[in-house]
């Protein structure tokens, strides 16, 4: 996410960052309170076309509608039954049938409690014609709410406008997918699935594996959280178990910002989804500093994209790119989320990372980035976490402000500590060619070049080697 050098936008009144930045370098002050009217919630990941018709928009509708809601049903269903495998299944075929009979029928007035109907009787069909089918029901029982005996179950009742559920299952799915048993790649996969609503196709092209290694990852990742309860965590755990979630989050923005293998640079649909999920979290937590810095960071982040690569698809570094292409509807809202984050408790790692974001996007041109400032709140981040991308990118700012040398040096102190190590090799050949040690700089790129797996980066660093010889 954290591209060296990055300055990032132009398009916001100048200063009001800024003022917030300041706060947050010394722990505890409060940032400067400018605040502009909270920014709605957009949808940015629809690209409107010239020629969309009113069936176009109705579709398009009932996608986004299906989409969103599906995670809230699995969750509900997840929560009744206990039953994970066989209620992702009722559950597609649930969306299966709506994607059928809602362009036709229209859309339900309870969308929702239609989908957790139309499941919940196809779950029930299937528990009930397995061999143990009395065992299972009295599982179910078992799980049921206690208010569920005197009450319609979800969704059902008059007009299908029963005892709702909680949004609060979409976090709480969110939380199982991230359980500390499953590892990195897995908790991805499995939220991506899950939460996401991806089919095991797309996430395996989005990770550039076989759907079939993609199928039994998800697999024996609900294997692995099968038994595991649906609830939300303890106090004493919830901050842990939030935590990493969001690191989830974080990781699959970083994958779909920067994707470190491949043709392409970018994979859209993974950073888009990231946002998604990430915007409903927030609208869970509203009040929580990390989901607001962590929001903040990625639509910062994101509203860089339209400039990052040329015609051709080559890398374009943030110093050179074209300012007048990022989103400023985008940079607007980043910038706001990102001041109300500072204002929502002591300053944590996603905060100061977004701060640093919207100072780079207050920048006209790459050479008025308030360097000092990232420098100070680099500072920050480091204290707080053992990172070595935050220490990067904090000797970045260093060559910034005390010239390429000292960038060096910052940088050879974090040798076998960057992960993937080419990026350390690319910050030291653009330091040592901003020092005029072109020989040395070329070798660098190269060492980049012949060890990154994207093949982007591959070819703007063997560009920048060619420039920097001798």
């Amino acid at each position: 996410m954290r591209e060296p050098g990055e300055g990032d936008r132009d398009r916001r009144p100048r200063g009001t960052l800024s003022a917030a930045a300041r706060g947050a370098r010394v722990p505890g002050a409060h940032p400067h309170h400018r605040w502009r009217d909270r920014l709605a919630a957009t949808d940015q990941e629809r690209r409107l076309r010239p020629d969309r018709t009113s069936d176009d928009d109705t579709t398009d509708d009932i996608e986004d509608l299906l989409r969103r809601h599906a995670p809230q049903v699995l969750g509900a269903l997840v929560r009744r039954y206990g039953h994970f495998d066989p209620a992702e299944d009722a559950v597609q075929e649930a969306l299966i049938a709506a994607a059928g009979q809602w362009p036709e029928d229209g859309i339900p007035d309870n969308p929702r409690g239609w989908l957790i109907r139309v499941a919940s009787r196809r779950l029930t069909d299937r528990l009930r014609s397995d061999e143990a089918r009395r065992r299972r029901e009295e599982t179910a029982a078992a799980l049921t709410p206690a208010d569920a005996f005197v009450a319609p179950p979800p969704g059902e009742g008059p007009s299908g406008l029963g005892r709702a559920p909680s949004e609060d299952d979409t976090l709480t799915l969110l939380f199982l997918c991230c359980h500390a048993a499953l590892s990195p790649a897995a908790q991805i996969a499995l939220t991506l699935r899950a939460v996401g609503g991806l089919t095991t196709a797309e996430i395996a092209r989005a990770h550039l594996v076989p759907e079939a290694t993609m199928a039994q990852r998800i697999s024996r990742a609900k294997r692995t959280v099968r038994g595991t309860r649906f609830r939300q965590p303890d106090a004493q755990d919830r901050d842990q178990r939030l935590a990493a979630a969001l690191q989830v989050l974080y990781l699959i923005f970083n994958e779909g910002y920067t994707a470190t293998a491949g043709p392409d640079l970018h994979r859209t649909d993974l950073a888009r989804e990231a946002i998604r999920l990430t915007r409903a979290v927030r609208r869970l937590l509203p009040h929580e500093g990390r989901v607001t810095g962590l929001l903040a960071l990625m639509v910062l982040t994101e509203a860089r994209t339209p400039a990052r690569t040329g015609p051709d698809g080559e890398l374009i570094p943030l110093d050179e790119q074209d300012r007048g292409r990022w989103d400023c509807d985008a940079i607007a809202e980043g910038t706001a989320l990102a001041e109300e984050a500072l204002a929502q408790g002591p300053a944590g790692d996603y905060q100061l990372q977004a701060a640093i974001a919207a100072l780079h996007d207050e920048a006209e041109r790459a050479e008025d980035t308030d360097w000092p400032q990232i420098l100070a709140l680099y500072d920050l981040l480091v204290r707080r976490t053992p990172d070595p991308a935050a220490a990067l990118g904090r000797a970045v700012a260093v060559a910034m402000v005390h010239g390429p040398r000292a960038g060096l040096t910052a940088v050879d102190a974090l040798a076998g500590a960057v992960e993937p190590p080419y990026r350390l090799d690319a910050v030291r050949g653009h330091l040592l060619e901003r020092a005029g040690e072109p020989a040395a700089a070329r070798a660098a790129y190269l060492a980049a070049a012949d060890a990154t797996l994207s093949e982007p980066e591959a070819r703007y660093l063997r560009m920048r080697a060619g420039r920097a010889a001798p």
